[in-house]
């Protein structure tokens, strides 16, 4: 019988350069697929797989990083007096956010790589999307190597101790802007953070602060309209402030099948019910509905919330997962004088307790099918 001689390829495992078969073949299948598919038995035939669900969820994603990057040139502009056209403000704000991107990829796309090359396994597309996410919810002038730092952190202990991409119980994207929230407060709060002044001087009275700053002095105080807020022409993380924006994004989403309108529905009744006991109650002359334009809820509810790896996976489970997140975000709102924004601990503290609810869902059911059995 005649030996198989052939000699492996120079980046296939038994290859001179096998030990980098992880990163060429994640770089040869990013745009594609092998060309050799199922003929026959029984084998689900989708054309739908991780690395389209993460690529369409990054095209959910853009309208809301488009705009913040024309609404950072905008408060620039603003901030310091003077007014420009449409593509200069927008190429400022382009040039502002850019590095933010561009550090989020490579570091956090490092580890993955290495943590893939030292297991011998593929890489994971599941960075595509946390990697488009950290820089859309963070200050645009936030240090670049406090970025580094979070990312690393982020993508270490958030993902690859767990075992990587779908293993994770938090989300890494929030777990990234947490940090720093932790590590470094004063880069991630107060009226400068929030405006890239660059190196021109503000004008007098010069405020950057969001509008959820203002929250405790009434509605009065906000600083900005309803449609201000809808539209997202106030000062406030990248990505967050376009509610339009972050719509059309979910509309991607809902419309693919990607994230689910459970907990979508439920985590704005669970923020309109708070803040209508808040207004009920005398706390706050906010409107509930107006909790839904501030901040990062609407962009925490339709790309964090939705997580289908750190979310609850029973169909009720959604319902209660979404529901206690709107609530805990408006309930944090009101009652945290120290804290202007809830959604993040809110959505944090949800995916902590999200395994929890699932369990308590199959057991009602498995207790409620053992009663009608024995009745």
């Amino acid at each position: 019988m005649e030996e198989n001689t052939q000699k492996p390829g120079l980046f296939e495992k038994d290859g001179k350069l096998g030990f980098l078969h992880s990163t060429v073949d994640a770089f040869d299948t990013f745009l594609r697929v092998p060309a050799t598919v199922t003929a026959k038995g029984a084998h689900v035939r989708d054309a739908v797989d991780l690395k389209r669900v993460m690529i369409l969820v990054v095209i959910a994603l853009v309208p809301a990083a488009l705009f913040g990057m024309w609404n950072v040139g905008s408060q620039h502009y603003l901030a310091i007096g003077q007014t420009a056209g449409f593509w200069a403000t927008f190429w400022y704000g382009f040039l502002k956010v850019l590095p933010l991107f561009i550090v989020s990829y490579i570091v956090g796309l490092g580890i993955e790589f290495t943590s893939a090359q030292i297991k011998g396994e593929e890489v994971n597309e599941g960075y595509l999307v946390s990697g488009f996410l950290i820089p859309l919810i963070m200050p645009v002038d936030v240090p670049l190597w406090m970025l580094a730092v979070a990312v690393a952190f982020a993508v270490l202990f958030g993902k690859e101790v767990f075992g990587g991409t779908g293993m994770n119980f938090l989300n890494p994207a929030l777990l990234a802007r947490a940090f720093l929230f932790f590590a470094y407060p004063s880069k991630m709060s107060g009226s400068e953070v929030w405006i890239s002044l660059g190196k021109d001087a503000p004008v007098d009275g010069f405020s950057g602060a969001t509008p959820l700053s203002h929250l405790k002095e009434g509605v009065d105080s906000l600083g900005c309209s309803a449609w201000d807020l809808f539209a997202g022409t106030v000062p406030g993380s990248v990505g967050e402030t376009s509610v339009i924006a972050i719509l059309l994004g979910a509309i991607l989403l809902l419309w693919t099948g990607i994230a689910s309108w459970k907990i979508m529905v439920s985590s704005v009744a669970g923020a309109l019910l708070v803040g209508w006991i808040g207004t009920a109650a005398g706390i706050t002359d906010v409107p509930a509905w107006m909790q839904l334009l501030m901040g990062g809820f609407a962009f925490g509810t339709v790309f964090m919330a939705t997580d289908p790896v750190t979310s609850a996976q029973t169909e009720t489970g959604k319902w209660i997962y979404g529901f206690l997140i709107g609530a805990l975000c408006v309930t944090v709102r009101l009652f945290n004088p120290g804290y202007a924004e809830g959604m993040m601990l809110a959505i944090l503290l949800m995916n902590t307790f999200a395994p929890l609810i699932d369990h308590c869902v199959v057991s009602a059911a498995i207790s409620r099918r053992n009663k009608v059995k024995t009745a």
